[in-house]
């Protein structure tokens, strides 16, 4: 219907003719305008719903060989599990300057912990092993939610943080030389959580077995990991057991690992472009003592982080990684043997080899199949030692170096 439009002239037949022909066109523009928004906006809710589903249903991994143990145990969850984050400020030492960082005083920890809950939502009653998570270069504390999630649900209490100058939001980029600092890191997390299991008011009072920690850690975070258990200054006695997965080792010696009598786990891929297998994980086996080595081949650097996931459409997952870490380190730099310690405590001063040399990069694994081997590794291997049935801890010795690798194909387990 025509509209009245006011003008200040005489309106004639044609000229009103005329308007109102033209406020019906653009009525009808305006009504297909809505239409095709509408349909545009459909369209872009059905591609995303697609991406969606293909992100989180598309190229699943192989299953494990079903009614198997690995299966059993993958699938086990005694327990609900909550995360929690914080903001712990170390202020007893600093943050070094890093290039337009101009340091501080302090050292900021954005940190997340998972405990184990029951169904009445309450943490399960008695002690709890702890676990501390380090991660990688230019990465961050989720990279270890799977670990975070699966362990807590059966029974353990796990803290991660972001390193303050090696995550990839790191204040100036990320510096690889301040690892030297992480182990003062996880031994302020290891305070920080054997406090609350002493506050009355806290979540976790009187849950914290100090007697059974362990720690853990991916890439860099297996170098804290092994730094903070083994290091003759700058390691903390009350760990108990540790397990680096693809942390670079090949500065160590077999007196290094002298400092501490503890169980270490170093978990590798064959394959590995960042951490080479050769040159860090093999040796183990040969310089320290009461250790094992487990091999997944066809496994990825990348592939042992929780994010991975989303790249199991590549060939090679380490090809995103090694695109990202070439970027950060600088390829030129000199040796800083010194400043991780002396040769009389242990280092090797020894060229440490580039990271990402071999090219092309061989066909890899589905990440979410490499996960499975992760968690079940990591699982059983501080069960073997923290459980406090003496069965159940030979029963997980016993999973960890003979079942997992007989049902699980493309593992590998020795022992020294």
């Amino acid at each position: 219907m025509c509209r009245y439009e006011k003008v200040l002239r005489p309106v004639d037949a044609c000229s009103l003719f005329y308007l109102c022909g033209r406020y019906a066109v653009v009525s009808y523009v305006k009504k297909e305008n809505v239409l095709m928004i509408k349909k545009i906006i459909a369209v872009i809710v059905l591609v995303l719903v697609v991406g969606v589903g293909i992100l989180s249903l598309g190229k699943q991994p192989e299953p494990l060989i079903e009614g198997s143990e690995s299966e059993s145990l993958l699938a086990s969850h005694r327990y609900g599990f909550v995360r929690q984050d914080v903001r712990l400020v170390d202020g007893g030492r600093p943050t070094q300057t890093n290039n337009d960082f101009e340091g501080t005083d302090n050292r900021t920890l954005e940190t997340s912990y998972w405990y184990p809950v029951n169904i009445r939502g309450e943490v399960p009653e008695g002690k709890h092993p702890l676990v501390v998570y380090s991660h990688g270069f230019n990465s961050s504390r989720d990279s270890g939610e799977h670990l975070g999630e699966y362990l807590a649900s059966n029974g353990y209490i796990v803290i991660a943080t972001d390193f303050p100058l090696t995550n990839r939001r790191a204040l100036g980029g990320p510096e690889l030389k301040d690892v030297v600092n992480q182990p003062g890191d996880v031994t302020f997390l290891i305070n920080s959580a054997i406090t609350w299991s002493l506050d009355g008011s806290h979540v976790l009072y009187g849950h914290i077995d100090a007697n059974r920690i362990g720690v853990t850690g991916i890439s860099l975070g297996g170098l804290t990991t092994t730094l903070v258990s083994y290091h003759p200054t700058r390691r903390d006695p009350r760990i108990k057991a540790a397990a680096s997965i693809a942390g670079p080792s090949s500065s160590f010696s077999t007196s290094f690992y002298d400092n501490a009598d503890i169980p270490f786990l170093m978990l590798a891929a064959d394959i590995d472009a960042l951490v080479p297998y050769d040159v860090h994980a093999l040796p183990v086996l040969d310089r320290v003592p009461r250790s094992s080595l487990v091999t997944i081949t066809g496994g990825t650097h990348l592939g042992f982080a929780s994010y991975a996931g989303i790249f199991r459409w590549l060939n090679n997952a380490d090809s995103i990684a090694c695109d990202s870490i070439m970027k950060n380190i600088d390829t030129e730099e000199e040796p800083w043997h010194e400043l991780v310690g002396t040769r009389e405590q242990g280092i090797l001063y020894q060229k440490v080899p580039l990271p990402c040399q071999s090219t092309p990069l061989p066909m890899g694994m589905n990440p979410l199949r490499q996960q499975m081997s992760t968690v079940l590794t990591i699982y059983s291997f501080f069960e073997s030692h923290f459980n406090l049935d003496s069965e159940k801890r030979s029963y997980f010795d016993r999973f960890l170096h003979e079942v997992m690798p007989r049902e699980i194909p493309e593992l590998s387990v020795r022992r020294r």
